[in-house]
């Protein structure tokens, strides 16, 4: 597989989260930890189709320790800290320090073999990170507060929990993306025990607050983590992570195509600024500068 592929296999990703936020919103009044594993349930039976037609394909959850302790601290670490720093701090906040993932991304990207940062590669992450901020606030800006420091830091740690399962993603491409589906499974467990132990169960009203549990688990919680798994891996890591603010503007786009919201001139200069940046960040991809293929890495387990 080429790496121009897996980059637009991975981009698929970034498309599904912009609609985690309609998704979320059509869900009804379920609370976070119980939607996240009701959500990830179904992303994990994403992955167990393939063993109807490949039963060997089971044997590829026999990984490291490691290799799991990424993969679940990846997807149930970040999901906690975002969800914690959501209850400790203002939601705007709580959400522009959670979004500055994709900029690390791209700042660690640098640490892999083969991978050069670049300075087009920051100017467009920095952009996106402008524009992301635009739609988070709403152009009005922010207040540092310090009784939510501890909301503060739980945003921060999200932010470098799930840059750091996607960058440390490169670093064990031989493993197969059939193992997110065991990563899935157990980030449903463990959001079921936060949700017994800080949540009251609250089920889906009717038909279509059911019916947006599944597309969060098909999508947004399900699909998005295998494409992401295998653009981390095989993909141009830098695009992927500047291109990831596209996710929230195009999440804002979308409330507002189903009258969830309003288009404002934050939310156009947004555009402006998130657009801009994706062209600039995929200078290399536009012009065939990038390898085609990834180099080899080291694992964190036997190759």
């Amino acid at each position: 597989m080429t790496r121009n592929r897996a980059t637009l296999i991975g981009a698929t990703s970034i498309l599904n989260w912009s609609f985690l936020a309609l998704f979320t919103a059509a869900s009804g009044t379920v609370p976070p930890f119980q939607l996240s594993a009701m959500a990830f349930a179904v992303g994990a039976l994403v992955g167990m189709v393939r063993w109807i037609k490949q039963p060997q394909a089971i044997h590829q959850l026999k990984q490291p320790l490691l290799v799991w302790l990424l993969g679940i601290g990846g997807l149930f670490g970040y999901h906690f800290f975002y969800f914690t720093s959501l209850r400790n701090a203002p939601p705007v906040d709580a959400g522009l320090i959670n979004y500055l993932w994709p900029l690390l991304i791209v700042l660690f990207s640098a640490l892999l073999p083969g991978e050069k940062l670049r300075v087009h590669h920051i100017v467009g992450a920095l952009m996106g990170l402008i524009g992301a901020a635009l739609i988070v606030t709403k152009g009005r800006g922010i207040e540092v507060e310090p009784q939510y420091a501890f909301g503060y830091a739980i945003g921060i740690c999200g932010a470098l929990t799930w840059s750091s399962y996607s960058v440390l993603s490169r670093r064990v491409a031989h493993v197969p993306t059939n193992a997110v589906t065991g990563f899935c499974a157990a980030t449903a467990i463990l959001s079921l025990l936060c949700h017994f132990i800080w949540e009251q169960t609250v089920w889906p009203a009717d038909l279509g607050q059911w019916l947006a549990v599944l597309g969060l688990g098909l999508g947004p919680l399900g699909t998005a983590f295998y494409t992401w798994d295998l653009g981390m891996k095989k993909g141009d890591i830098q695009l992927l992570g500047a291109g990831a603010y596209l996710a929230p503007l195009l999440s804002t786009l979308i409330l507002i195509g189903f009258g969830l919201g309003e288009f404002t001139l934050a939310i156009g200069g947004a555009c402006v600024l998130i657009t801009a940046g994706a062209l600039v960040a995929s200078k290399d991809m536009i012009f065939g500068k990038r390898p085609k293929t990834p180099p080899p890495t080291t694992g964190l387990g036997p190759e």
